[in-house]
């Protein structure tokens, strides 16, 4: 399967199994759409659950994907806090997306870097999700650990990951990465509405594999449906 689905805010592009109970959302920018397919590849060949991915078109980046205002941290592109407004969206796309997918019992969302941010702080705003996937996630976003320090997850599982090169960086705001994913999962540890969480290391940078990353955040979700369905019952 792979279709689009428009609406006023979003446009969509469905991969994978119209018949699946899972349904995977990630907000991809124009290059990672054009890797997509691949990333929906990488995760079959991960796991055998049948599955379908929504890959949500991100145009602007920086601004669409923040949870609030920030200056410029590298380049000169500002951050514009319009999360909220890409998170409603979402929601409001979401009878589009499962009227494709009609039986979806589930929802994951996913994404890497400032899309891994995106997805963390979607958990901790709302319980739309069974699970997120924060790969690369830049919780070095500044105020981030206060943020997360302040607020209970509201999703039952979230998956962790970040390259064991991304912290050396001569940027000394990006360089807090690897404390601050330490700290986050320190803080799912001890947050009772967490049921399970991972914090996987990657060989190398923040440029290095991000789609078969991306894929095994997915594929540890799906993979887990099966404790999640017992814990919950």
């Amino acid at each position: 399967m792979k279709s689009i689905i428009r609406t006023d805010s979003l446009q969509l592009t469905l991969f994978g199994d119209p018949k699946a109970q899972s349904l995977l959302l990630q907000p991809m920018d124009a290059r990672e759409l054009e890797g997509a397919e691949q990333i929906a590849a990488l995760i079959r060949q991960g796991t055998d659950r049948p599955f379908a991915l929504a890959a949500i078109e991100i145009a602007d980046w920086n601004g669409a994907l923040s949870p609030w205002p920030a200056p410029p941290v590298f380049g000169k592109q500002s951050f514009a806090g319009e999360a909220q407004k890409t998170l409603d969206a979402l929601q409001q796309a979401l009878p589009a997306v499962e009227h494709a997918v009609p039986n979806a019992a589930r929802r994951y969302l996913g994404g890497y870097s400032l899309a891994g941010l995106f997805a963390l702080w979607a958990a901790y705003e709302t319980r739309l999700f069974d699970g997120v996937a924060a790969v690369s996630p830049s919780v070095w976003f500044p105020g981030w650990r206060a943020y997360a320090q302040a607020r209970h997850i509201q999703t039952r599982r979230v998956y962790l990951s970040l390259g064991d090169r991304e912290a050396r960086t001569k940027n000394p705001v990006m360089a807090a990465v690897g404390e601050n994913l330490r700290r986050q999962d320190a803080l799912l540890a001890a947050d009772p509405g967490c049921l399970a969480h991972t914090l996987v290391w990657n060989p190398g940078n923040h440029f290095q594999d991000s789609e078969r990353r991306t894929a095994a955040g997915f594929v540890w979700l799906l993979e887990g449906e099966t404790d999640a369905a017992s814990a919950s019952a």
